[in-house]
């Protein structure tokens, strides 16, 4: 099966075309650096997000504080990782960068604020 998808990984745009058997990537052509293969490659085999959310906080000056993981995690665990903000409170201050969680998931990636809150 041949897959058409646009390359993201610098701003060249590469349209790429994949040659996907079974879950596995057999070809990649159309793209004009190195990156764009690869970029191919994990995306279909197994692809990655950043994973961004809002955790609560108990007596602090915001309800909510965005948080995001340091690392990609694999883009099927993300509603598992949206039930999992759900159940953490934040009840000490922290100031953008600070760590809510190490370890996120058991996937060795740390749940970030990416807001102070006070």
């Amino acid at each position: 099966m041949i897959r058409k998808m646009i390359c993201i990984e610098c701003p060249k745009g590469c349209s790429l075309s994949v040659d996907i058997e079974g879950c596995k990537v057999k070809t990649v052509t159309g793209n004009k650096c190195p990156r764009g293969a690869a970029y191919a490659i994990a995306e279909n085999e197994e692809p990655m997000r950043i994973f961004t959310a809002t955790v609560a906080t108990k007596g602090l000056n915001l309800k909510l504080i965005p948080v995001r993981t340091n690392k990609p995690i694999p883009k099927k665990d993300l509603f598992l990782a949206a039930d999992e903000t759900r159940k953490i409170r934040v009840e000490k201050p922290l100031k953008a960068g600070d760590t809510v969680t190490d370890n996120f998931l058991g996937l060795n990636v740390k749940l970030l604020a990416t807001r102070e809150v006070a």
